[in-house]
């Protein structure tokens, strides 16, 4: 009974997924389509939770919900463009487009008649998955990142510490007229001389 339920509520995420996903680009307004997206994003997240993957769920969640669907609303929101213009040349790519398509389809046909004749776990395999009544999926996957690919991970870090400096320096024109800009040093080093002029005035004399 508990597999078949699974099965029913994994069926269902999967088309609720797909219909969405295929709303995302049929919509014609761009604020419905980033909500459909949102949904495509919610029906996945179900969808790696029933497969025992609750890390990726909530990172999916949080992260491309919580973060990159929500700043995609506010940014179409926002902006005023004019998305009938930029649909029309649209036609001008369909050909390539088709063509990635079918390199896709292709792809996904291969992977599924490759995985309808492979029964059961390869032998190979070096870390296969543990049993999740020892040992959760979120413990199993920090013990693989923070051991084995502790490197690789830093090193994507690193990767995307720079990628945020460099596109600051590429935007930040420091010389550009008529832009008022804080200087720290000038800020720091400011003394209340600088700021304020005390005056002694008279008794009777003053404004």
């Amino acid at each position: 009974m508990i597999t078949g339920l699974a099965a029913a509520f994994f069926y269902l995420f999967a088309f609720v997924a797909i219909a969405s996903a295929f709303m995302v680009i049929a919509a014609r307004n761009p604020v419905h389509s980033v909500l459909y997206l949102i949904l495509t994003f919610f029906n996945a997240a179900a969808l790696f939770l029933l497969t025992g993957a609750e890390f990726l769920s909530m990172i999916l969640l949080v992260v491309y919900i919580g973060a990159v669907a929500v700043l995609f609303l506010f940014v179409v929101m926002m902006l005023d463009i004019d998305f009938a213009s930029m649909k029309r040349g649209a036609l001008e790519y369909a050909p390539i487009g088709a063509v990635v398509g079918v390199i896709l389809a292709a792809e996904l046909v291969l992977v599924l008649a490759a995985s309808a004749f492979t029964m059961g776990q390869p032998a190979s395999t070096a870390m296969p998955m543990p049993d999740p009544a020892v040992r959760h999926n979120t413990a199993a996957l920090g013990d693989v990142l923070y051991t084995d690919y502790i490197f690789f991970f830093q090193i994507a870090g690193i990767v995307l510490l720079v990628a945020m400096i460099g596109a600051i320096v590429l935007t930040l024109r420091p010389t550009r007229p008529g832009v008022k800009r804080q200087s720290i040093v000038t800020q720091v080093g400011r003394k209340p001389s600088d700021a304020i002029e005390v005056v002694d005035v008279e008794t009777g004399k003053g404004l």
